[in-house]
């Protein structure tokens, strides 16, 4: 009877410390599934609130609009008592509900610069990673996330094709032939490295042609300019002059 109480006591003793253990691990998965879904969350607003209006499309925006949903209601499920949170997904349920036709407010923003162009790359690679994540939840089909991936790819070619042809364009404003000539020559070396360089032909030959013109400007400013006379070819003349009429007083 006393081993049998011994045996009781260890197997209940054994229970309470198991069952600690699974509480103990539960508080810590749901703490960390609460920083990583408010840390989705952002990164989805982000994307959603800051993205250069002349690249984001009514889908893209649907689509972002979307993801971040999906970790609000997840968030919502573990503050079930949220006024703040519901608010939030009442608020994006509505913009969803009026597919393709939500209204996109973000406002242009010319990528002028390498340090532009690397924000906007970084915020297309928090959306790759976005879409990833939710393909891997199970949250989008994988044929969908699979043709979002391929717009991202071909919007980062965009920013680039952006990205070069204005840094080109305020060269030649400058009147910097050179430096337009640079970006001209970037720009046709990267469109030609592409995957498929014939889904950018268009752009392509305009690169090509740009690249043209700005050399010809630069291949024009350091030729020789033989019409002019200037104060040097005028002092040499002088100089000539001056010394056939001492040689003619030395033979006279």
């Amino acid at each position: 009877m006393i081993a049998l109480l011994v045996v009781a006591g260890i197997a209940l003793l054994i229970a309470i410390v198991y069952i600690n253990h699974v509480v103990e691990n539960n508080k810590l998965e749901k703490a960390r599934l609460k920083v990583e879904l408010n840390d989705r969350v952002r990164r989805c607003s982000e994307v959603n609130e800051t993205f250069p209006g002349q690249l984001m499309s009514p889908a893209l925006k649907l689509l972002i609009t979307r993801l971040e949903l999906n970790a609000l209601q997840r968030l919502l499920l573990l503050h079930k008592s949220s006024a703040d949170l519901k608010a939030q997904v009442a608020e994006l349920t509505g913009l969803i509900g009026k597919g393709e036709s939500i209204p996109v407010n973000n406002p242009p923003n010319p990528i002028m610069s390498e340090a532009k162009a690397k924000d906007v790359r970084f915020l297309l690679e928090t959306l790759h990673g976005q879409i990833t994540r939710a393909a891997q939840d199970g949250f989008l089909p994988t044929n969908e996330a699979k043709q979002w991936l391929k717009e991202i790819r071909h919007l980062l070619v965009v920013v680039h094709i952006e990205f070069f042809n204005n840094l080109g364009k305020l060269a030649l404003q400058k009147n910097q032939p050179a430096q337009a000539r640079l970006a001209f020559e970037r720009a046709v070396q990267y469109l030609r490295n592409q995957p498929v360089p014939a889904m950018y032909n268009a752009p392509l030959k305009d690169f090509e042609a740009q690249l043209a013109r700005a050399d010809a400007q630069v291949q024009s400013a350091l030729a020789p300019n033989t019409g002019e006379v200037n104060e040097l070819t005028e002092g040499l003349k002088t100089d000539e002059a001056d010394a056939d009429w001492k040689k003619k007083s030395i033979y006279d």
